[in-house]
């Protein structure tokens, strides 16, 4: 296929993933899980503009809003994580509809600085909500009601510094990651019933050595707190899941493995890999990060992204170690890669081979994943500073906006609207005048 006609077939792809629903935001990082909208959004607000509703929000947690039906779903915890809740908001007026403490926990395991005990987002259907907080439980809810359909609480692993991975849902299955210290799996969840269906251990050999060789004995090579996405690949479903020092492809339905590309190098995987043009765009995290564009496997493969052989240049197709986000997410727009790192630098990269059309410091420290939306990609600062620039070739800074809090919590759309959780506060953004 022609890189002409993949694009056209991505641009489809987009508008038929963001065509208007009940289901807005449905999960992490939007109804395609990338991230990306067609939708019409505000340029410019602030605390005094543009704001339609601003409601506070108790405890601490970095899940990203999920809309749908009227409501907006977050979850919530406690400093000390013994408390662990669920927020429903109501979409048009931003009242509390429910507030539900799911989990009592006796005692939590760690967190750390940057991360929190309530840092997985929701995911939605129609008429149930399902949320997780990692190995203190997983909860199915009745979305009118919230009555609580289903629990469990017997999926463990020590996450050591807090879970990070949001749920998806595939058909009738809820997929999940455990990528601990201890034990690292997928399991995928039966959604009405919450029985399992299926569970598959990382099948990576896991050498505990620090990239100067020296012994690391907390297991912190071992997690991930990546979110899975389950693409179509040469008319199949694939699930593509990063762990630890791996990015897997399994079989959704029953969770065989097809073929892992390894990266040992790197470790506590953190964003959503994302496919299009042919080709999975994923960042590998920690150490000596790297964001690579991988060309999908054959199935039994196992390819070793560091050893230049000719099986290896097949399948990474192109790699990049500047500015690599270890946190914030990637967005591909048409032919585009568009990055935030840590440390305020934006990245604009050529999808198919890696070339940088520009990098610029746009400041801040950044968590939250960027948003694309109508030609113009939006980055948000844990400072509160959102910066608005042109999705091209052509780096231009086209608004700043600032809200009070600052931003961990990626961003969620619903129709011209943007909902903005900050480290206290949900806001609806929307220009009126739109």
């Amino acid at each position: 296929m022609s890189t002409k006609s993949l694009l056209l077939a991505a641009w489809l792809g987009c508008l038929a993933g963001t065509a208007p629903a009940a289901l807005d935001w449905p999960e992490f990082r939007g109804p395609a899980g990338n991230g990306c909208v067609t939708n019409p959004l505000p340029l410019t607000w602030s605390e005094q503009q543009n704001i339609r509703w601003k409601t506070p929000i108790h405890g601490r947690g970095w899940s990203s809003p999920v809309i749908g039906e009227g409501r907006v779903w977050l979850t919530t915890a406690n400093e000390a994580g013994t408390e662990l809740s669920a927020l429903c908001l109501d979409q048009g007026t931003g009242r509390v509809v429910h507030d539900l403490k799911l989990f009592t926990v006796e005692k939590p395991q760690g967190a750390h600085k940057f991360n929190t005990y309530a840092s997985p987002s929701p995911a939605l259907e129609a008429g149930r909500v399902y949320v997780t907080f990692g190995s203190p439980g997983t909860a199915c809810l009745e979305s009118r009601t919230g009555r609580v359909l289903w629990q469990r609480r017997d999926l463990e692993c020590n996450h050591l510094r807090g879970a990070g991975s949001s749920p998806i849902l595939y058909r009738h299955l809820l997929i999940l990651h455990f990528d601990g210290t201890d034990q690292q799996y997928v399991v995928a969840l039966d959604k009405l019933t919450g029985q399992t269906v299926w569970k598959t251990p990382r099948s990576i050999d896991y050498k505990d050595l620090r990239s100067d060789g020296r012994p690391e004995s907390d297991g912190d090579f071992r997690k991930s707190f990546a979110t899975p996405t389950v693409a179509q690949i040469d008319g199949q479903p694939v699930l593509i899941s990063q762990g630890a020092k791996a990015v897997y492809a399994y079989q959704p339905d029953n969770g065989k493995e097809l073929w892992r590309v390894e990266e040992r190098s790197s470790h506590s995987a953190s964003s959503r890999p994302v496919y299009g043009l042919g080709l999975i765009f994923c960042q590998t995290g920690w150490s000596t990060g790297e964001l690579l564009a991988l060309s999908p496997g054959q199935p039994g493969e196992v390819i070793d992204a560091n050893t230049p052989d000719a099986g290896r240049q097949l399948k990474v197709v192109w790699q990049s170690k500047r500015n690599v986000p270890r946190k914030p997410g990637l967005l591909w727009v048409n032919d585009l890669i568009f990055t935030m790192d840590d440390g305020g630098i934006a990245s604009c990269l050529n999808a198919l081979t890696g070339e940088a059309y520009w990098r610029e410091r746009v400041g801040g420290n950044h968590s939250a994943s960027p948003l694309a939306a109508n030609g113009r990609v939006y980055f948000f600062s844990e400072e509160g500073t959102a910066t608005v620039v042109g999705a091209d070739r052509t780096f231009k800074v086209l608004a700043e906006n600032r809200l009070a809090d600052g931003f961990m919590a990626s961003p969620a759309v619903a129709g011209r609207a943007l909902f903005l959780r900050t480290r206290s506060h949900v806001y609806r953004v929307e220009d009126p005048g739109q």
